[in-house]
């Protein structure tokens, strides 16, 4: 489809300490935005940097999930085809959690980029919220960490490691590197 790509409408990457904000964090069936799925978007809402609500849905898919997904996840078919939700009402549900909060994540733009394309594609409309990335954070508060993956941030701030790769999760986490990043301004 011709609008992959192009997201005429993303908003400005960021990089500043703020204090109301959503954190986001999707998984889905594949890494591409152009063949892959959703299964799950999580997001908290953060005021005054403290947890006021939380978002989390599963989403019905069209294809099946693979192994690999499964094992990295947790999320299986029997999930998805009991606890599933149509990809509309769950895209119309997050994007009235969201509003116009600044978005904040780890590697968000894959987030990002699968959140527009699917919005755009199922809505008619773009997703232009502003945000932050901790990898981007990160690499500048912490230019001499050897990685700024998620995990090595879990571990270099001493924060409860994850046992799987589940949205929700990755929220409280995130959003935890993020308040710790700041602490280093």
């Amino acid at each position: 489809m011709a609008y992959y790509n192009q997201r005429i409408y993303k908003g400005k990457s960021l990089i500043k300490n703020i204090s109301d904000y959503t954190v986001i964090d999707i998984e889905t069936t594949s890494l591409d935005s152009a063949s892959g799925e959703i299964l799950e978007i999580s997001a908290i809402k953060v005021r005054d940097k403290q947890v006021v609500d939380t978002f989390s849905k599963l989403i019905k898919v069209n294809e099946e999930i693979g192994p690999f997904t499964t094992n990295l996840t947790g999320i299986t078919n029997e999930m998805i085809l009991n606890e599933g939700e149509d990809l509309i009402d769950v895209l119309i549900s997050f994007s009235n959690f969201l509003e116009n909060d600044v978005i904040i994540g780890h590697n968000v733009n894959f987030d990002i980029n699968f959140l527009y394309d699917s919005m755009e594609e199922n809505l008619g409309e773009a997703l232009t919220n502003d945000y932050i990335d901790t990898l981007r954070f990160s690499r500048k508060i912490l230019p001499t960490l050897a990685h700024h993956r998620l995990d090595d941030l879990i571990e270099y701030f001493n924060l409860n490691t994850r046992n799987l790769h589940r949205a929700l999760n990755d929220c409280i986490l995130t959003n935890e590197v993020y308040l710790n990043l700041c602490n280093l301004l």
